[in-house]
């Protein structure tokens, strides 16, 4: 199935040097490639929050539950 997406010209080359610059055969594989940066980008964002904030667990910071 396919559709048809009205953009400006100025996209429209955006698009085209994008997808010369990513090395891609179409159109339609540079917005997957862009929807799917995004994607990530909130994944990292939403996830990492706490990316090198938070130290390793070690054996000190165990509870000795069993006394």
């Amino acid at each position: 199935m396919s559709t048809t997406i009205r953009v400006s010209v100025k996209t429209v080359k955006k698009l085209e040097n994008l997808k010369k610059a990513l090395g891609v055969k179409s159109l339609e594989e540079v917005i997957i490639t862009l929807l799917n940066e995004r994607r990530k980008k909130i994944a990292r964002d939403f996830f990492g929050i706490d990316k090198d904030k938070i130290s390793k667990f070690t054996e000190e910071d165990r509870l000795d539950a069993r006394i």
